[in-house]
């Protein structure tokens, strides 16, 4: 028999890290606090009520893509589309949870997913840097998670109750925030020329879309040809 190194005796998931990554959480809830209120505004413009809008927070828990559902919301909802839509835009998680498997592969039951609930774009980053100092324990994924769970989750319910006393109209530039954000998340991600191709493919894309086929088919159909055109780029690199 062969003994466990080090690192495998440790424990995995303890409240020390579950603390620790609470603490090193706390700076970044001062970015979400305004894009917490952003959602809680628009979901009340669209019609649903601080009980619908609380509950699509606490168990979507997607900003990025609870704002373009909320953008393309109607009355009926076009369910299909909307489901796509945040699918596509959620691919990128199926990715992220690989990087963090060296911790969740040692946890199980609700450790296991509450985590994996709770893993988002900036706590992600965080326990990757956590990893890279050689510490082993997913409690940090989870506690950092749970602070930004519980800021988006109230920042919506104010963020409703702040739209509804101020009543803003239907072309009110706020409405677009949801673009705005993804506006924002394209800019930060851009590294060059070599972007150009995929950027370009999925505009015109879905634009053609859009004037052919109308409703919101036009954003995944755009997504996935832009996908498309990256993956072709990088086989020829």
């Amino acid at each position: 028999m062969t003994r466990d190194s080090p690192q495998d005796s440790r424990p995995s998931f303890t409240r020390a890290a579950l603390r620790n990554g609470m603490r090193q959480a706390m700076p970044l809830q001062l970015a979400m606090i305004p894009f917490g209120l952003v959602c809680g505004v628009v979901a009340e413009g669209k019609g649903l009520s601080l009980l619908e809008a609380v509950l699509m927070s606490a168990f979507c828990y997607a900003g990025s893509a609870q704002l373009l559902a909320l953008s393309q919301w109607a009355v009926p909802v076009p369910v299909l589309a909307v489901t796509l839509a945040a699918f596509v835009v959620n691919l990128r998680l199926a990715l992220m949870g690989p990087v963090v498997g060296p911790w969740l592969d040692r946890v199980r039951g609700w450790r296991l997913w509450t985590s994996l609930f709770m893993m988002a774009d900036q706590n992600w980053a965080m326990s990757v840097r956590e990893m890279q100092t050689g510490r082993g324990d997913a409690g940090f994924l989870f506690g950092s998670g749970l602070v930004m769970w519980i800021t988006w989750v109230v920042t919506t319910a104010a963020g409703h109750v702040m739209g509804g006393t101020l009543r803003p109209p239907g072309g009110h530039p706020l409405f677009f925030a949801a673009l705005a954000v993804f506006v924002a998340i394209c800019a930060a991600m851009w590294r060059g020329r070599r972007d150009l191709l995929p950027y370009a493919v999925a505009g015109l894309v879905a634009v053609a879309s859009f004037r052919l086929l109308g409703g919101t088919w036009y954003i995944i159909l755009g997504a996935l040809a832009g996908a498309a055109a990256g993956v072709i780029r990088d086989r020829r690199a």
